[in-house]
């Protein structure tokens, strides 16, 4: 059954991540867990969605037979285990997300990060923009939050590996972000668990670098990636589209600078904590937002 809640968490819980604290205490990864936005939002933003939801069809249509298109799987499966294969790896991200406010208009929230991880157990994640920024560290020991914002801070208990460390943030600190699925020993077992479609949708170019753009399909959830053309596969581009949130919210989040042999020392992963932080539990400050 644990096995099986790991595979499950996918790019779509993203959505809580736009990022999150704190992280958004946030990316893909697709985890599928049908969380609302609360954590990335503007409380107007937030009531907006949940005032003014969509009209619904009184005879809405069957959905597609499915389909799935072998090149599409394929192709996935080869950027995942170019990304499951490397040692290490950072990259940058940008982020954005269209949400109708409490007049109608639909407001454009944007959001960067910085990631660089080292396997099997040592990841840190710094996020800015539109949303609370915080800093992820994991030094193969303890997960820590950082919100310099509000200065806080959260430790967490033992912890083994990055596998281990994703589960606990999206279901203790209900923290996602957009790549987080690219973050697994297996990513491919991750963003193919819950697929009804997958088609190639042709060639493509993302700022400049050549590139092959195919479009998946679940339940809750229609997504597209990007992958770069050749033997690099890298993850480019990531569009969401969710179905079972008002108002389907599209989230894009493209990605760049990606280095798979970085060097990295052993305190980019270490949280220094400022004396006059504040400690906190996990989980603690995105509940006390929820409340207000």
């Amino acid at each position: 059954m644990k096995n099986e809640q790991k595979k499950s968490r996918k790019i779509s819980s993203a959505f809580n991540l736009l990022p999150v604290i704190v992280f958004g205490l946030l990316v893909s990864g697709c985890a599928h867990d049908e969380k609302t936005p609360v954590n990335v939002l503007s409380q107007a933003a937030t009531k907006a969605a949940e005032q003014h939801p969509p009209a619904q069809p009184e005879n809405p249509a069957p959905p597609p037979a499915p389909i799935i298109e072998q090149p599409a799987l394929d192709r996935l499966k080869q950027m995942s285990e170019k990304l499951a294969s490397a040692k290490a790896f950072t990259y940058r991200s940008n982020s954005f997300i269209e949400l109708q406010a409490i007049t109608g208009q639909f407001l454009t929230f944007f959001t960067d990060a910085e990631v660089a991880l080292k396997r099997p157990n040592k990841l840190r994640v710094n996020v800015s923009g539109d949303v609370p920024n915080f800093q992820l560290y994991f030094d193969g020991g303890k997960i820590s939050a950082y919100d310099p914002q509000k200065n806080f801070h959260a430790v967490s208990g033992p912890i083994a590996t990055i596998d281990e460390m994703l589960e606990f943030v999206t279901t203790k600190a209900h923290i996602n972000f957009p790549s987080a699925d690219f973050m697994y020993s297996d990513p491919y077992a991750v963003m193919t668990k819950n697929l009804t479609h997958a088609i190639v949708v042709g060639p493509s170019m993302v700022n400049g670098v050549p590139c092959e753009h195919f479009a998946y399909m679940e339940p809750t959830i229609n997504w597209e990636i990007w992958i770069e053309s050749g033997k690099n596969a890298l993850p480019l581009r990531l569009a969401m589209t969710y179905k079972q949130v008002p108002n389907f919210p599209r989230f894009l989040v493209e990605f760049s600078d990606w280095n798979l042999n970085p060097k990295l020392s052993a305190d980019t992963f270490v949280f220094k904590i400022p004396s006059d932080s504040k400690l906190i539990e996990f989980g603690s400050y995105t509940a006390e937002q929820k409340a207000k």
